[in-house]
């Protein structure tokens, strides 16, 4: 099982959004502690990590697999996501 952590910048994302869209993001990150690299999950090209979709949203992660350890740093739109 790995720790969530969860980065400064996308608390702040998540809480900005609403209630039922933050829930389910919130769900879907909890869902990460069993399963990294779930179905539909996306390596991402040019930076380190991986890319979940819940809804028009996007959730941007690093797997840190030594230390067990999801570090969660983007929570954004899909057009927005990936700049």
């Amino acid at each position: 099982m790995y720790r969530i952590e969860i980065s400064h910048i996308a608390h702040k994302q998540i809480e900005s959004l609403p209630l039922r869209l933050a829930q389910r993001i919130n769900e879907a990150i909890a869902e990460l502690a069993n399963k990294p690299c779930p179905d539909g999950a996306k390596k991402l090209m040019g930076i380190e990590g991986y890319g979940i979709r819940v809804g028009d949203y996007r959730i941007l992660y690093v797997v840190n697999d030594a230390s067990h350890l999801i570090t969660v740093y983007r929570v954004k739109h899909r057009r927005e996501a990936y700049r």
